[in-house]
């Protein structure tokens, strides 16, 4: 990757420990709802380059984060679509492609040929590039944000003829038809045999990257405290509400 730096160009070798640093600081934004369709909030790229200077003793952009960014998305785009696949799994000691046999994957590029050097490649961080991009992706061509959802139904039309005029409802009526809706979709609730949902739990990756950020804590701490949070996700949010320079002396206290 070419920067220029004054008249010169210079070129920008992303490591392994430079994508964990950047990968880190963007998987707690995105769990803290600052990855916008658009792109990444500004103060996102200030924490992702501060966090790579103090892990890696490396100075990068803002152009460099986003530029890079197009890589992961690309890594995601790929994976994800032959994962979806019947044939194929993820590696996750190799950090590669798991394929069945060499006939599944023949069959896959011939009508996907680009994707041809995924078959040994390897991509490091495939959880932390999936939690990211998943989101957008879903929310990209096709889906329906609420705001468009919000712009569509004005546009409803009662069936009811606008030669007519519409007859108001005695309150003593308004109220019989409101207990009676009720009623009916309470009915309906109990008769429901839909699984409920299941509450959103963090991932062991996601809060592995998240102590990883804390400056000068202790290998035994992260481990403890890592025990911790994998067991109570309520724990966990209260560290992700607390400011970076207070998270090492709440981790010790909980230890």
């Amino acid at each position: 990757m070419a920067t220029t730096k004054g008249n010169k160009r210079v070129y920008l070798t992303w490591t392994d420990e430079m994508d964990a640093a950047l990968l880190a600081v963007l998987v707690e934004h995105h769990n803290n709802g600052d990855h916008a369709q658009n792109g990444w909030k500004p103060h996102v790229y200030n924490a992702a380059i501060r966090n790579v200077r103090e892990k890696c003793n490396v100075e990068i952009t803002k152009d460099n984060i986003a530029s890079w960014c197009k890589t992961f998305d690309k890594h995601y785009e790929v994976i994800s679509k032959i994962l979806s696949q019947s044939g194929f799994g993820w590696d996750w000691v190799n950090d590669k492609l798991l394929i069945d046999s060499d006939d599944v994957w023949n069959k896959y590029v011939e009508a996907n040929k680009s994707t041809a050097c995924y078959k040994n490649k390897v991509v490091k961080n495939w959880d932390a590039i999936s939690t990211i991009y998943s989101k957008d992706h879903a929310n990209g061509q096709g889906a329906q944000t609420g705001a468009e959802s919000a712009q569509v139904l004005p546009e409803q039309v009662d069936d009811a003829s606008p030669d007519l005029p519409q007859k108001k409802q005695r309150t003593g009526e308004a109220i019989l038809s409101i207990l009676g809706d009720m009623k009916t979709s309470f009915n309906h609730s109990l008769k429901s045999t839909e699984p409920l949902p299941m509450p959103s739990v963090t991932s062991p990756a996601e809060i592995l990257a998240t102590l990883q950020m804390v400056p000068d804590l202790a290998r035994s701490d992260m481990l403890k405290s890592y025990g911790k949070f994998i067991l109570n996700e309520h724990l966990f949010q209260a560290l992700l509400e607390l400011p970076m320079d207070m998270r090492k002396e709440w981790l010790l206290l909980l230890n």
